[in-house]
C-alpha cells in the first residue's frame, strides 16, 4: 500500500529499509523521502516504521535485498 503519495513510498519500502539497518524516522525522511512534502503521511509512516521495528527486533537482519536473478557471466 502507498504511505506516502507525494513519493510514492510504500510499506513495504518503508520495511525493506528498516531490514536494511534504518533505525530512526529522520533516517526514513532522509533516504526514502518519505513525509518530506505535504507530511500527511507523518503519522502511518512511523507506524509502520515502529511496528516493523518491534517486530524484528528479535528477527534476523537482512543485510542486501534484490529484486532481480544475478547474471552469470
Amino acid at each position: 500500500m502507498i504511505v506516502c503519495v507525494c513519493n510514492n513510498i510504500s510499506d513495504r519500502e518503508i520495511r525493506q529499509a528498516v531490514d536494511l539497518g534504518l533505525s530512526s524516522m529522520d533516517e526514513l525522511r532522509s533516504d526514502l523521502g518519505v513525509a518530506t512534502c505535504c507530511g500527511k503521511c507523518a503519522d502511518y509512516a512511523e507506524q509502520v516504521f515502529n511496528e516493523h521495528v518491534e517486530r524484528t527486533s528479535t528477527t534476523t537482519t537482512v543485510t542486501e535485498l534484490s529484486f532481480r536473478p544475478s547474471q552469470v557471466a
